[in-house]
């Protein structure tokens, strides 16, 4: 049985998702294949499922296992969940950029993209942007 049949099977929960998702970011040829159907589905999930796409994120930030990846959740899912869900999440968002830096820090990975000027602004009044696009991380 696939790694997807088995996800669906379990009733598609988050942590599972995420821990296929990471898979997929693996460098062994072999893992990274298994897991490759999972890239996207967070993604999808910020379109169709926002409450899940959250999980997905929130499951992510804390965990050291996904450090070397949260570039790629911040301009994946979580930019989609802010460009299609930002009014509904923005409050959430920002509280989590205060308490949370490394939160912070993956939101400086977020680019504007369909978010709404307001959300955008809310967004880059909380987030950390050190280390992002040539920006020394020592600031």
């Amino acid at each position: 049985m696939s790694s997807y049949q088995r996800w669906k099977d379990m009733g598609k929960p988050v942590d599972h998702l995420m821990e296929c998702w990471l898979g997929s970011q693996s460098s062994i040829p072999e893992v990274k294949e298994e897991y490759s159907w999972a890239v996207l589905e967070p993604s999808d999930l910020a379109r169709e499922d926002p409450e899940r796409a959250w999980e997905c994120i929130l499951y992510a930030v804390p965990d050291p296992r996904f450090s070397d990846h949260l570039g790629l959740l911040a301009a994946s899912v979580l930019e989609d969940l802010l460009s299609y869900h930002g009014p509904e999440f923005i409050d959430r968002v920002e509280h989590h950029a205060r308490v949370d830096p490394k939160f912070a820090w993956t939101l400086g990975g977020v680019w504007q993209f369909q978010m709404s000027d307001e959300i955008w602004r809310r967004v880059q009044s909380v987030w950390d942007r050190r280390g992002w696009d040539g920006i020394p991380a020592e600031a």
